[in-house]
């Protein structure tokens, strides 16, 4: 089978941000719903449970509270047990009450506990390259020491990760309150790995404001389901029509991880692959739209930010430049096995902790209608990356980018190294509404593989849909 992807045609698969469900239409007698009966408040919590609270029937507020029905049939379920679903407006605070529950201190950033993070991130990926320079001296870079360079690069790229975490820091004035040395601590760092640092900075911070928007979200925005027989909810039911469910969910997987993992990133940078549709196809080294966007107010890089974009440029022409300078010297195998090779696995480690961050199949997205700051930033999702390995050595190395992530989702000026303590008070004044999914990173990763294809409108929330394929998902 030919496949020619043209940018569009690569935003489209990607947008996605996972699968797709088999054609079928919902049947109202198999909902499962949020439900207000005789007075009794239902919200789901489960899949299979409901908690009541008897509020009494002439109470409009608490009628307003129970909030609309929602059809849960089709609807597969994480670790979170469908709670982001069970939430209505109502239930989030004023970002000033969150503010205020959060220990003043996790605001301010420590200059020299940064850099002490940095020496560990910079010593560790410099030990990791000396053992690569000592190794290519040795083997060398031929087809028969691929493997070794595979695990090479494996480890290097999950160390070098650090790196990234911390010009991320820099990009929103978490790192120090210096700021022409956080600038120029976070310009290096993310030129270095191929990132246009101010370009970057702003379309994260859109990112940040509008998470799980399904409009103007920046990332990984869903792509919405109008016929079944369209678009990437019928790619999926073609693989499990022609292979059945489980093998065909399984190459869906497969399909779905490469594009994202491998092809996202770089994808993301040069179209604004998975981003939302109102801004048109965005260029990260160009900060004119590529396409005509629906709001021209909404532009991604607006006013004094093109000129940022073109200062982000001369940081990559420099990286380029040296690059293409080592690969003239020595080969481009040398500089693939020790640069291409970890940058290849440091950025699938980003769109690994973008992704999951945000996107589950039982978590939903909104429309601007009924969109607000602090909903999406209390839909992202804490997950234990600090039981990747025995002794929580990769979150400390990510320095718990992906285990603290809503505290720093909500208030992107915490540092890391503060971030737990935000978390801790976030989770233990509004328990109800903090998300933190137990699966497994391997297994979460897996189950959004499969089952974060397409989403439809059902009352306020846009929702994944997996009818029929929810076993296959959830195993």
């Amino acid at each position: 089978m030919k496949i020619i992807l043209s940018a569009l045609a690569l935003q489209n698969l990607l947008v996605g941000s996972a699968a797709f469900a088999p054609v079928g239409t919902i049947q109202n007698n198999a909902m499962r719903s949020i439900k207000n009966i005789s007075g009794m408040k239902m919200v789901a919590t489960t899949p299979t449970d409901f908690i009541s609270t008897n509020k009494g029937s002439s109470d409009d507020k608490d009628e307003k509270k129970a909030g609309s029905m929602i059809d849960l049939s089709g609807i597969a379920f994480s670790g979170l047990k469908g709670k982001a679903l069970s939430l209505n407006a109502e239930d989030f605070p004023a970002a000033k009450d969150l503010t205020a529950a959060i220990p003043k201190e996790c605001f301010t950033p420590d200059t020299a506990t940064s850099l002490g993070y940095l020496s560990v991130s910079v010593v560790g990926t410099a030990l990791c390259t000396a053992i690569g320079i000592f190794m290519n001296s040795q083997i060398g870079t031929s087809i028969f020491t691929l493997p070794i360079w595979t695990a090479y690069s494996a480890i290097t790229g999950t160390v070098a990760m650090g790196l990234w975490v911390l010009a991320h820091e820099c990009g929103h004035g978490a790192f120090s309150t210096n700021k022409k040395l956080q600038d120029a601590v976070g310009y290096v760092l993310h030129s270095f790995l191929l990132v246009p640092y101010y370009s970057w900075q702003r379309s994260h911070a859109v990112h940040h404001q509008y998470t799980n928007h399904m409009e103007l979200g920046e990332t990984h925005v869903p792509e919405p389901l109008s016929k079944e027989d369209e678009g990437s909810y019928s790619q999926r039911a073609f693989w499990v029509e022609k292979f059945g469910a489980e093998k065909g969910m399984k190459i869906w997987g497969v399909i779905q991880g490469f594009l994202h993992l491998v092809i996202g990133w770089p994808g993301y940078l040069l179209i604004g692959a998975t981003g939302g549709p109102d801004r048109g196809m965005t260029n990260h080294f160009y900060p004119d739209p590529l396409t005509a966007p629906k709001d021209a107010k909404k532009e991604l890089f607006p006013g004094n930010w093109k000129e940022k974009v073109w200062k982000s440029d001369i940081g990559i022409a420099a990286t380029l430049g040296g690059l293409f300078a080592w690969a003239a010297c020595n080969g481009v195998g040398e500089v693939m096995a020790l640069y291409g090779g970890p940058l290849l696995v440091i950025n699938a480690w980003l769109v690994l902790y973008t992704w999951l961050q945000h996107t589950d199949v039982d978590v939903p997205h909104f429309s601007d209608k009924d969109h607000t700051f602090v909903k999406g930033a209390l839909h992202s999702i804490d997950r234990p990356y600090d039981k990747l390995d025995p002794y929580g050595f990769i979150d400390f190395l990510h320095h718990k980018i992906g285990s603290t992530h809503v505290a720093h989702h909500f208030d992107s000026r915490i540092p890391h190294y503060k971030a737990q303590m935000a978390t801790d008070a976030i989770k233990e004044n509004f328990p109800e509404i903090y998300l933190y999914d137990p699966t497994p990173i391997p297994q979460a990763l897996w189950r959004v593989c499969k089952g974060c294809t397409a989403v439809e409108k059902r009352n306020e929330k846009y929702v994944w849909r997996n009818d029929g394929l929810e076993k296959q998902i959830e195993a």
